[in-house]
């Protein structure tokens, strides 16, 4: 959840229509609660919760939007020498720091999104901006890669399931533990997985070369590896 300020008044009253919503939420139930029991418990007007949310759902999930423009922020900044898997996993902790800073109201979310099949398909969808956000740099950063494409989609989605699967252990515990270190080790099995080497960096192009030998079915295999050998200049 986003942190007040003290310099100016508009976050304190998103945060305070946030606070009010879970309060109802909590007490009521979410299909239960309307926006303008929202507003009336924060103590504001309806055309003040639609400045900052654009629908009740959207309360659910506050910074989603700020974490996404500052994954992408993050992204952008890559320099070419960057490792790109490295790259997007370091992307994907700025997620879980985001739910880190607020273990209680992360739970009580992740309790909320359990109930109602709503928020679970707006936060799928939240999921697969971040998913096409990491794709999107991969892709851009493979784009001379003959598998680049196939390469950016799977490691975007191994990201970001390794992501969900740290996060979601956490949140199951009630907040317990170290969640940044429970990401850091899902995280570290995509990099050890994708991440360097050779084969990681493969160039689109490969010369490769390609014998063809016609001889006899009853041609003795030795004699087939010589002629393959003396194609290549082996021999």
């Amino acid at each position: 959840m986003g942190t007040a300020s003290t310099n100016s008044t508009k976050p304190a009253m998103r945060d305070s229509l946030i606070a009010a919503a879970f309060q109802l939420f909590l007490e009521r139930g979410y299909e239960q609660t309307t926006v303008d029991d929202i507003v009336t418990l924060a103590g504001v007007g309806r055309r003040s919760f639609f400045r900052y949310f654009p629908s009740k759902e959207d309360v659910v999930f506050p910074d989603h939007e700020q974490c996404l423009a500052d994954m992408t922020r993050f992204l952008a900044a890559s320099a070419d020498s960057d490792d790109p898997v490295v790259r997007v996993c370091d992307a994907a902790r700025l997620v879980m720091r985001m739910y880190a800073e607020n273990p209680t109201f992360s739970v009580q979310r992740y309790r909320l999104t359990r109930e109602v099949t709503g928020l679970r398909t707006y936060e799928l969808s939240v999921v697969w901006r971040y998913e096409k956000t990491l794709g999107d740099y991969l892709r851009t950063r493979w784009a001379d890669r003959r598998d680049g494409t196939l390469r950016a989609n799977v490691v975007a989605a191994a990201v970001v399931a390794a992501h969900n699967h740290a996060l979601r252990h956490w949140l199951r515990s009630g907040g317990e533990g170290d969640p940044l270190a429970e990401v850091d080790g899902a995280l570290e099995f995509v990099r050890t997985t994708w991440g360097g080497g050779q084969a990681a960096e493969a160039p689109a192009e490969e010369n490769e070369d390609v014998v063809v030998v016609i001889t006899k079915r009853s041609t003795p295999m030795w004699r087939v590896v010589r002629e393959v050998e003396s194609s290549l200049g082996e021999g």
